[in-house]
């Protein structure tokens, strides 16, 4: 990374603190290391408060429409207005416009979502609410080559600055059938994460996510599923395990989900037809 691109990301998502190092049983002197910032963000729907989220304090409108979409707060972008981020000293506002009728929607099942960067159904009212009526696909799943899964977890370390500076944060990335990162979002929640990928997909209208792959770098919850499927991704790649409850709603789902994801090797947990060996002259070279 270039020092400019430090800088950039320093000024908003990372701050240095003073530290202490102990190497080989030695205390080293006093030196100054990069974190990640972790600031209170409060989402306001029409004016109204509505949940307050541990999140980086970047990429916030891409936060909020991605969080709309996910919480089925709206049913499409353009229901979704726009937002203003307003900052004060006990943190983050984001000011959200939305359309009249999801707001009365919104007001019948209001609940309160308050410290949701872990777990991603706490203060649901009922267990109805934990699985939601998800969206039929809108177009069908291709098959997608083992090489260009191999390729994307090959390079995503590269696109992951603020991780680099910080090995804090996750990042959720739209991958194309060809292995190519692109575009990608971090944030030190991965449910923000993938709520800010989804949402810049969503602003800059020309994301096709039945298209290639969700690459994320956590865990795959039942909740990062539910996004997945919400947004209309067809495969889930995830660099660490799923759970049983995920794995069950991906294959009800027609969800290919992948997990333990590392270059040379990977668990398919479901729809594994989808993913294509590839013969030596096929495979992709960086």
């Amino acid at each position: 990374m270039s020092e400019s691109e430090s800088n950039l990301v320093l000024s908003a998502d990372s701050t240095r603190v003073w530290v202490r190092v102990m190497s080989n049983e030695m205390l080293q002197a006093p030196s100054k290391d990069f974190v990640a910032q972790e600031i209170p963000i409060a989402l306001e729907f029409n004016g109204i408060s509505h949940a307050v989220m541990l999140a980086t304090p970047t990429d916030l409108e891409d936060f909020a429409l991605g969080f709309a979409i996910c919480e089925g707060i709206i049913d499409r972008a353009d229901q979704f207005y726009g937002a203003e981020v307003a900052t004060n000293c006990d943190g983050i506002t984001v000011q959200i416009d939305i359309a009249a009728g999801c707001f009365v929607k919104l007001k019948e099942r209001r609940r309160n979502l308050i410290g949701r960067t872990g777990c991603g159904i706490c203060g649901t009212e009922s267990l109805e609410q934990v699985i939601r009526d998800l969206p039929k696909p809108k177009a069908s799943a291709a098959n997608l080559k083992a090489s260009s899964i191999a390729r994307a977890l090959r390079n995503i370390q590269t696109y992951q600055k603020l991780q680099q500076i910080t090995g804090a944060t996750h990042a959720a990335a739209w991958v194309d059938e060809q292995g190519q990162l692109k575009l990608i979002r971090e944030d030190v929640g991965r449910h923000n994460a993938l709520d800010k990928l989804i949402g810049a997909g969503l602003r800059s209208k020309h994301t096709d996510w039945s298209h290639g792959m969700l690459l994320v770098t956590s865990r795959a919850s039942m909740e990062m599923v539910q996004k997945a499927l919400f947004a209309g991704f067809h495969t889930l790649v995830a660099m660490s395990a799923a759970t049983k409850m995920a794995i069950d709603l991906a294959q009800q789902n027609d969800l290919c989900l992948i997990g333990f994801a590392r270059p040379d090797k990977w668990t398919i947990y479901s729809h594994p037809s989808r993913i294509t060996e590839d013969n030596s002259s096929d495979r992709i070279d960086d």
